[in-house]
């Protein structure tokens, strides 16, 4: 069995597992801490160390890592390993590589936006299998996404190349934390959409109680699932018309408020009814559940020649 660290950094969360080469995330293995975007810097670099403090524990007595990997929300400076998570204030140009390369050893780290992760493991295990140009999405307390183009993971020179959820997408005015008017995380994220839904009335405070609604028939519920569907949707059919992808892969917290979204980001995609190179992209579900960005992040150690 061979055996690579996985760590996934994100808004609310870092986690961390040992994932095998088959693409298997072993959940005695798996731990987490809580991030968030009132953690102070040393508080979260706590959380980092003790999330890998604990999965470097349940490493098997005579098996070694062959490497570790490392997914982080954006942006991100591969060259000098650095994170700014922009839903994570305190950390703006953090040496979370270094980090990490302290804890680890001399095995070989390698760092990667999660959007760019969550791509790598559904080409690999996931719902994208079989597919050359492929966009996964995370759409949860941030949007990420990350593109593979004939079969090659698309970093761009920084990293941050597939970072979808900052696009500006037409009709939406919401201003967001990067400076933009109308970014797809703006309108669309999990938080973005409960916030837009207080302001029409609704009483609710999170993403689960917005799912709640929807089912139950509340208006204005189904108003902000709706538009973030569609927003999502506008985006995608951008991404299509720029880069011709055959497949969008999308998980994260929010894509699982109803399997509605689904119909309403189709529905966007289907007015582009000219391109039938844009109409033709599939949109759907991950197939990796809640382990995509570990596996994807692994995946940057089990499939190195998919990793520029």
């Amino acid at each position: 069995m061979t055996l690579a660290l996985a760590l996934d950094f994100g808004g609310t969360k870092v986690e961390g597992a040992l994932v095998d080469e088959t693409g298997v995330v072993h959940p005695a293995t798996r731990f987490r801490q809580p991030t968030g975007s009132g953690s102070t810097s040393s508080e979260l670099a706590a959380a980092v160390d003790s999330v890998l403090t604990s999965v470097l524990a349940t490493v098997p007595t005579g098996e070694s890592l062959i490497g570790a990997g490392i997914g982080s929300a954006g942006p991100v400076d591969i060259a000098h390993g650095l994170v700014s998570p922009l839903n994570v204030p305190a950390w703006r140009g953090y040496p979370l590589l270094e980090q990490v390369q302290l804890r680890v050893g001399s095995i070989p780290t390698r760092l990667r936006m999660d959007g760019l992760c969550i791509t790598l493991a559904e080409h690999w295990v996931g719902a994208a299998q079989g597919y050359r140009n492929v966009m996964g999405m995370i759409v949860s307390t941030g949007v990420g996404g990350g593109l593979i183009l004939d079969g090659v993971t698309v970093p761009g020179p920084t990293g941050n190349a597939g970072h979808i959820g900052h696009v500006e997408v037409g009709g939406f005015s919401e201003r967001c934390k990067c400076g933009g008017i109308g970014c797809l995380e703006a309108v669309a994220s999990g938080p973005n959409s409960v916030e837009w839904a207080r302001s029409q009335g609704w009483d609710g405070a999170t993403g689960e109680e917005l799912a709640a609604a929807y089912a139950a028939g509340n208006e204005v519920a189904i108003a902000a699932v709706r538009r973030a569907g569609r927003a999502v949707g506008q985006a995608i059919a951008s991404a299509t018309a720029l880069d011709d992808l055959e497949i969008v892969a999308i998980g994260g917290g929010f894509s699982h408020v109803t399997p509605d979204l689904f119909d309403f980001i189709r529905a966007a995609i289907a007015e582009r009814t000219a391109f039938a190179f844009v109409t033709k992209v599939k949109v759907v579900p991950s197939g990796l559940s809640g382990d995509g960005p570990l596996i994807g992040a692994a995946a940057l150690v089990h499939r190195p020649e998919l990793v520029p």
